[in-house]
């Protein structure tokens, strides 16, 4: 392989296991997929894609299945120097519709049962091409079968896009966070040696693979090590019981956790044989690390990260790990806390951790006046968590200054949620929060206020969101109020309403 440069898949590539038998996704069905045969099928499909028109540089929106295709998929697109854009499979088409034009992708890989739909979202956005990424006749997978192997690695430097990750913002707007070669492969490089991965080790892999989580902190740290990855098509605390026995290192949201904890089979021996469990993507509750480490002397390793950096924090793989904190700066990040204006507070005060380092995002997609924003002149980004750091430099998630809530490990904007509901007949205007939940985290949960014209009924106000809104940011409960509670200045008290309803799902 030529024109290795600075492209994040000669680096990954660098890495493969000399055994040529040695697997990489161990599947719950079907053959392994080895290590020797990554670079040959990603090759192909690269070619594949490239017979679709997209040339280095173009977007390709992925809206597939977890699947060892989907992650080759991922890696040809690296192979290639197109950028790669993950779409959660649970969003709407009409929330598709959004990305596909935002991006202006070149090709839009979707699952063969969307195929149709898919046709008109692309002849809406003018996307140039639509290809299913399996099943049969005209797939891409079909394609790159027969297809000649893409001679090189497109060279690419690091600040190069590889992929673009939406994260829906306050305004109800998702923006495309914007990741570079550079970006992804000193977070993995920073990580896999960080958490002391080796050819060794064996990952469970139950996340989903359209999120930073599952695609790159996960999959990196396995592929930068040379690592077997146990592919699980989803979370169920029964089948990750059944294999646990054979993981080293296990990744996963708090919700994963409670639910292994409420699963009796789920015991000390079960966990015997893993030497790390890490949690991120949402809090973790200082209950669930206690039990965690009652029922099975383990303690989970809690670390902190966002779309626009990848990770910033953990707790130490050797030493204190903490309950309720997400630990030190990585190597190479600088964090610091600071107020409204910028400047630092004192340790141990309460402020807005800010961040810069190599992991840091360049911007949001196509929105400089957004990017601007979000940077203090000196480069640090805002992340818009309120945090303290303690005099040893052990950081401490104590709140959110966005208004954002996080449900099984998926973060939901309440201003996009309220627009939708705002648009239902008879809905003069709602607010969306969030309310703590045993499984989820938060619950999305709104009240209603009706404009007079009609009775409002619950179910049918969720049911007019079905088909506007992904199911994860759907409320769970939706409440009819007279008013919503307002400060002196007009603005909704959103606290108020959390204290009103704050043992729904508890009590």
């Amino acid at each position: 392989m030529e024109n290795m440069s600075d492209n994040l898949y000669a680096l990954i590539a660098a890495q493969f296991p000399a055994d040529p038998a040695a697997v990489f996704l161990d599947v719950e069905s079907g053959p392994p997929l080895l290590y020797r045969d990554i670079d040959r099928r990603a090759a192909r499909i690269a070619t594949a894609l490239a017979a679709h028109g997209a040339m280095a540089g173009d977007r390709v929106v992925a809206q597939v299945d977890k699947s060892p295709d989907a992650v080759m998929l991922y890696l040809a697109c690296l192979r290639a120097g197109l950028v790669f854009v993950p779409v959660n499979t649970a969003y709407t088409a009409q929330e598709v519709a959004y990305f596909l034009s935002d991006a202006e992708a070149a090709v839009f890989v979707c699952r063969h049962s969307d195929s149709e739909t898919a046709e008109a979202l692309a002849r809406k956005t003018g996307v140039g091409a639509v290809v299913t990424l399996g099943d049969g006749s005209g797939s891409l997978l079909d394609a790159a079968g027969t297809a000649p192997a893409a001679a090189d690695v497109a060279a690419r430097s690091a600040d190069d896009l590889a992929a673009i990750l939406y994260t829906s913002g306050t305004t109800g707007r998702p923006k495309g966070a914007m990741l570079t070669h550079g970006n992804l492969a000193s977070n993995a490089l920073v990580l896999r040696d960080y958490w002391g991965f080796t050819g060794g080790d064996v990952l469970l892999h139950a996340l989903p693979i359209y999120h930073v989580h599952g695609l790159f902190v996960a999959l990196h740290c396995a592929l930068l090590s040379g690592a077997r990855v146990i592919f699980q098509h989803g979370f169920a605390a029964e089948r990750a019981i059944a294999r646990l026995s054979d993981a080293t290192v296990m990744m996963g949201v708090p919700t994963y956790y409670t639910r292994l904890l409420d699963t009796p089979e789920f015991t000390a021996e079960a966990a015997r044989n893993v030497r790390l469990f890490i949690s991120g993507s949402a809090p973790l509750l200082e209950e669930t690390f206690a039990a965690f480490e009652a029922r099975t002397g383990k303690r989970i390793l809690e670390r902190y990260g966002m779309t626009e950096v990848g990770m910033a924090c953990s707790n130490p793989l050797d030493g204190e790990r903490v309950a309720g904190t997400v630990g030190f700066a990585l190597p190479g990040v600088s964090v610091r806390i600071a107020d409204e204006a910028g400047r630092e507070v004192p340790r141990g005060g309460v402020g807005v951790l800010e961040m810069t380092g190599p992991n840091v995002f360049s911007g949001y997609w196509r929105l400089p006046d957004k990017t601007a924003e979000e940077f203090r002149p000196d480069g640090f980004f805002v992340s818009g968590d309120m945090a303290t750091i303690d005099e040893t430099g052990r950081v401490s998630i104590v709140g959110r200054a966005k208004d954002l809530i996080i449900s099984g490990g998926l973060n939901v904007y309440p201003k996009e949620v309220e627009q939708c509901l705002d648009a239902l007949p008879g809905v003069r205007e709602s607010a969306v929060f969030g309310i703590a939940h045993p499984d989820f985290g938060e619950g999305v949960t709104g009240a209603v206020v009706p404009d007079g014209s009609a009775e409002l009924d619950p179910e049918a106000l969720l049911a007019g969101l079905a088909d506007t809104l992904a199911r994860f940011k759907q409320p769970k409960r939706l409440f009819i109020v007279d008013e919503l509670p307002r400060n002196a200045m007009g603005k909704v008290q959103k606290n108020a309403l959390r204290d009103r309803y704050t043992n729904i799902y508890t009590g």
